[in-house]
Protein backbone atom coordinates (compact mmCIF):
# COMPACT_ATOMS: atom_id res chain seq x y z
CA UNK A 1 0.00 0.00 0.00
CA UNK A 2 3.07 2.43 0.56
CA UNK A 3 4.08 2.80 -2.63
CA UNK A 4 0.57 3.26 -4.32
CA UNK A 5 0.47 6.15 -1.41
CA UNK A 6 3.79 7.34 -2.35
CA UNK A 7 2.84 7.82 -6.21
CA UNK A 8 -0.18 9.83 -5.44
CA UNK A 9 1.08 11.64 -2.94
CA UNK A 10 4.38 13.02 -4.85
CA UNK A 11 2.50 13.33 -8.34
CA UNK A 12 -0.15 15.75 -6.30
CA UNK A 13 2.39 17.35 -4.30
CA UNK A 14 4.20 17.93 -7.76
CA UNK A 15 0.90 19.25 -9.62
CA UNK A 16 0.55 21.88 -6.36
CA UNK A 17 3.80 23.06 -6.62
CA UNK A 18 3.07 23.93 -10.49
CA UNK A 19 -0.52 26.13 -9.56
CA UNK A 20 1.91 27.70 -7.17
CA UNK A 21 4.58 28.66 -10.03
CA UNK A 22 6.95 25.44 -10.37
CA UNK A 23 5.85 25.51 -13.73
CA UNK A 24 8.74 22.44 -14.81
CA UNK A 25 6.97 19.98 -12.36
CA UNK A 26 4.17 21.26 -12.40
CA UNK A 27 2.92 19.55 -16.11
CA UNK A 28 1.34 16.28 -15.69
CA UNK A 29 3.73 14.02 -17.19
CA UNK A 30 6.62 15.65 -15.15
CA UNK A 31 4.63 15.37 -11.98
CA UNK A 32 4.34 11.77 -12.38
CA UNK A 33 7.50 11.07 -13.71
CA UNK A 34 8.45 12.34 -10.17
CA UNK A 35 5.53 10.43 -8.30
CA UNK A 36 7.33 7.15 -10.36
CA UNK A 37 10.93 8.06 -9.00
CA UNK A 38 9.87 8.13 -5.94
CA UNK A 39 7.71 5.04 -5.70
CA UNK A 40 10.38 2.81 -7.38
CA UNK A 41 13.34 4.60 -4.57
CA UNK A 42 10.68 3.50 -2.29
CA UNK A 43 9.96 -0.13 -3.24
CA UNK A 44 14.01 -0.61 -4.28
CA UNK A 45 15.33 0.59 -1.72
CA UNK A 46 12.94 -2.21 0.34
CA UNK A 47 14.91 -4.68 -1.52
CA UNK A 48 17.92 -3.84 0.55
CA UNK A 49 16.79 -2.76 3.70
CA UNK A 50 13.90 -3.05 5.93
CA UNK A 51 11.99 -5.61 4.07
CA UNK A 52 14.33 -7.89 1.96
CA UNK A 53 13.25 -10.99 3.63
CA UNK A 54 9.90 -10.86 2.59
CA UNK A 55 11.15 -9.73 -0.55
CA UNK A 56 13.39 -12.64 -1.13
CA UNK A 57 10.13 -15.03 -0.11
CA UNK A 58 8.11 -13.47 -2.41
CA UNK A 59 10.34 -15.58 -5.26
CA UNK A 60 8.11 -18.18 -6.72
CA UNK A 61 10.11 -21.05 -5.77
CA UNK A 62 11.25 -22.23 -9.31
CA UNK A 63 13.39 -19.62 -9.45
CA UNK A 64 16.78 -19.91 -9.16
CA UNK A 65 18.73 -17.70 -6.89
CA UNK A 66 15.99 -15.87 -5.37
CA UNK A 67 18.38 -13.25 -3.65
CA UNK A 68 20.54 -12.44 -6.48
CA UNK A 69 16.78 -11.53 -8.55
CA UNK A 70 16.51 -9.20 -5.49
CA UNK A 71 19.41 -7.68 -5.29
CA UNK A 72 18.92 -6.90 -9.75
CA UNK A 73 15.50 -6.39 -9.31
CA UNK A 74 16.30 -3.96 -6.58
CA UNK A 75 19.48 -2.61 -8.39
CA UNK A 76 16.73 -1.65 -11.17
CA UNK A 77 14.45 -0.06 -9.56
CA UNK A 78 16.82 2.81 -8.19
CA UNK A 79 18.69 2.99 -11.14
CA UNK A 80 15.34 3.86 -13.72
CA UNK A 81 13.94 6.19 -10.30
CA UNK A 82 16.85 7.83 -10.94
CA UNK A 83 17.09 8.00 -14.29
CA UNK A 84 13.25 9.06 -14.93
CA UNK A 85 13.86 12.22 -13.06
CA UNK A 86 16.66 13.30 -16.34
CA UNK A 87 14.66 13.95 -18.80
CA UNK A 88 16.63 12.44 -21.52
CA UNK A 89 16.49 8.73 -19.77
CA UNK A 90 13.06 9.25 -18.45
CA UNK A 91 11.30 7.19 -21.79
CA UNK A 92 13.56 4.32 -21.26
CA UNK A 93 13.55 4.60 -17.56
CA UNK A 94 9.24 4.34 -17.56
CA UNK A 95 10.30 1.14 -20.56
CA UNK A 96 12.27 -0.67 -18.11
CA UNK A 97 10.17 -0.36 -15.48
CA UNK A 98 7.28 -1.25 -17.31
CA UNK A 99 8.97 -4.67 -17.84
CA UNK A 100 10.18 -5.01 -14.97
CA UNK A 101 6.65 -4.72 -13.62
CA UNK A 102 5.00 -7.62 -16.07
CA UNK A 103 8.32 -9.78 -15.45
CA UNK A 104 8.15 -9.41 -11.64
CA UNK A 105 4.39 -10.35 -11.21
CA UNK A 106 4.36 -13.76 -10.66
CA UNK A 107 6.02 -12.86 -7.53
CA UNK A 108 3.04 -11.02 -6.88
CA UNK A 109 0.98 -13.55 -7.49
CA UNK A 110 2.98 -16.17 -5.33
CA UNK A 111 2.89 -13.37 -2.22
CA UNK A 112 -0.74 -13.01 -2.61
CA UNK A 113 -1.01 -16.69 -1.18
CA UNK A 114 -1.63 -17.57 1.94
CA UNK A 115 -2.65 -15.35 4.96
CA UNK A 116 -2.11 -11.98 4.26
CA UNK A 117 -3.84 -8.49 5.08
CA UNK A 118 -6.95 -7.54 2.79
CA UNK A 119 -4.15 -5.13 0.67
CA UNK A 120 -1.58 -7.63 -0.14
CA UNK A 121 -4.36 -10.43 -1.57
CA UNK A 122 -4.46 -10.79 -5.11
CA UNK A 123 -7.08 -8.68 -5.92
CA UNK A 124 -5.89 -5.48 -4.90
CA UNK A 125 -2.05 -6.45 -5.62
CA UNK A 126 -3.16 -6.75 -9.17
CA UNK A 127 -4.98 -3.62 -8.97
CA UNK A 128 -1.82 -1.69 -7.60
CA UNK A 129 0.47 -3.41 -10.23
CA UNK A 130 -1.96 -2.09 -13.07
CA UNK A 131 -1.89 1.57 -11.31
CA UNK A 132 2.02 1.39 -11.67
CA UNK A 133 1.66 -0.12 -14.76
CA UNK A 134 -0.57 2.40 -16.29
CA UNK A 135 1.45 5.63 -15.13
CA UNK A 136 5.03 3.86 -16.70
CA UNK A 137 3.01 3.51 -20.42
CA UNK A 138 1.78 7.12 -19.91
CA UNK A 139 5.54 8.36 -19.51
CA UNK A 140 6.54 6.16 -22.08
CA UNK A 141 4.18 6.95 -24.11
CA UNK A 142 3.70 10.93 -23.34
CA UNK A 143 6.95 11.92 -22.20
CA UNK A 144 9.02 13.62 -25.10
CA UNK A 145 12.65 14.35 -24.68
CA UNK A 146 13.90 17.84 -23.01
CA UNK A 147 14.02 21.09 -24.84
CA UNK A 148 17.25 21.94 -26.39
CA UNK A 149 16.97 24.66 -23.19
CA UNK A 150 16.89 22.08 -20.70
CA UNK A 151 19.53 19.83 -22.22
CA UNK A 152 22.13 22.56 -22.97
CA UNK A 153 21.06 24.75 -19.10
CA UNK A 154 20.73 27.84 -20.98
CA UNK A 155 17.86 29.91 -21.31
CA UNK A 156 16.07 31.77 -24.77
CA UNK A 157 13.93 34.41 -24.02
CA UNK A 158 11.26 33.78 -26.22
CA UNK A 159 9.19 36.31 -27.80
CA UNK A 160 5.85 36.99 -26.28
CA UNK A 161 4.14 38.46 -29.24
Amino acid sequence: MEPLITLVAVTGLLLLAGVFGAARVGRPVVALRGGLAAMFLLTGGAHFVGMRAEIVAMVPPGLPFPGLLVTLSGLAEIVCAAALLDARTARAAAAVLGVLLLVMFPANVHAARGDVPWWDRLGPRTAMQAVFLAATVTVFLRHRTAPATERTGRCHRRSLG
